[in-house]
């Protein structure tokens, strides 16, 4: 059974994933399925090197899963729960006021 500090340190680990737009662009691609660093990279418009980067920060969240297939790693969703909660995400419309981003203070 998951405890509080369990669920909150999960959220913690979304929230930081989530606060970067690149790896943002990366779980939005994995959505449509699993995706190899050269691909994403050309899909993206980013380095592989960063791509790259952004997957290992997002493993390490525990947030994708690297399957190793000879030479090439594919990378996919760790799990259908976070593909249907990113999907609800997507769908969210916010109520932003015109004016300066969200920082924090």
């Amino acid at each position: 059974m998951l405890t509080c500090e369990t669920r909150e340190s999960a959220l913690a680990r979304l929230g930081r994933a989530l606060a970067d737009p690149t790896r943002c662009r990366i779980l939005v691609a994995l959505l449509d399925g699993p995706g190899y660093p050269a691909r994403l990279a050309e899909q993206l418009g980013l380095s592989r090197s960063n791509v790259s980067n952004h997957l290992s920060c997002l493993r390490g969240c525990g947030l994708v899963v690297a399957t190793y297939q000879g030479r090439q790693v594919r990378y996919d969703l760790a799990d259908q729960h976070l593909r249907r909660a990113l999907g609800e995400l997507l769908d969210v419309v916010l109520a932003v006021e015109p004016g300066p981003e969200c920082v924090d203070e």
